[in-house]
């Protein structure tokens, strides 16, 4: 039996995908996790940036909100959030965005407005967008982490939040969106990445202990599959404690 969960695999997977000394704009939830899981192992020089208008935030314990005062003490400056959108994110400087979602469909299009029903009478209504649409516009690419079953991975979303590739290729430049689009979506089982002609998400990984027919059972599509379909590497003894340890440090937060 595996020594870690099915969140641990896949925080350390989405970990993984983040390049040293790169700019990445950070989501809350389990995008803020796995970046400073990032950067408090193999990309130390990882810059966060928050949508509060925190650039090169160093937090020594998982922040609450973008509001958490943890990511202004330990910034390397704090602007104004027009500022963090006008001048850092949609003219292009930053190099990753990193998202969750609700809903997320076979383009990679991102709900996390309403789900079900109509906009103005929905089932649910959701947080909403935040700077989500702008950052899966603008950044140089994206990363998405969610965890996938069908109630999220569906075949149409209920709303477009965030535009990934919208109805296939060619549709992100005829929107005239800057950035590159989502460049692999990280699950509780796997790892999907845009096919290259037809924009769709393919499987391309199986974490350890999960196949192919898990991650299609949970998909509310015919999820293509890579013919070179590899699996993960565990998560490392060094990344599983590190994780645990700024998991910890919620309650601390809390407490504050």
């Amino acid at each position: 039996m595996a020594d870690w969960t099915a969140d641990e695999m896949m925080t350390v997977a989405a970990a993984r995908q983040l390049r040293d000394g790169t700019a990445c704009f950070v989501g809350i939830g389990l995008p803020s996790t796995a970046a400073n899981l990032a950067r408090a192992t193999h990309a130390p020089n990882l810059v966060l940036i928050y949508e509060s208008g925190c650039l090169g935030a160093k937090p020594d314990r998982l922040p609450l909100s973008i509001g958490d005062g943890i990511l202004a003490d330990t910034a390397d400056a704090v602007v104004s959030v027009p500022e963090v959108f006008n001048y850092w994110l949609q003219p292009g400087r930053i190099d990753v965005g990193f998202l969750g979602a609700a809903q997320l469909d076979r383009y990679g299009n991102i709900n996390t407005t309403v789900v079900g029903g109509d906009y103005d009478a929905p089932t649910v209504r959701l947080p909403g967008a935040g700077g989500a649409p702008e950052i899966a516009a603008s950044c140089g690419e994206v990363v998405v982490i969610v965890r996938q079953d069908l109630r999220t991975f569906t075949e149409r979303v209920d709303f477009v939040t965030s535009v990934g590739y919208g109805t296939g290729p060619g549709d992100r430049e005829r929107l005239g969106l800057r950035g590159g689009g989502p460049r692999v979506v990280i699950t509780d089982l796997g790892v999907l990445a845009p096919d290259p002609v037809t924009c769709e998400l393919t499987l391309t990984h199986l974490h350890p202990g999960v196949t192919r027919e898990q991650a299609r059972a949970a998909t509310g599509w015919d999820l293509a599959v890579a013919d070179g379909l590899a699996t993960g590497a565990p998560p490392t003894a060094r990344e599983l404690a590190v994780l645990r340890a700024l998991e910890a440090t919620k309650s601390d937060g809390r407490r504050q």
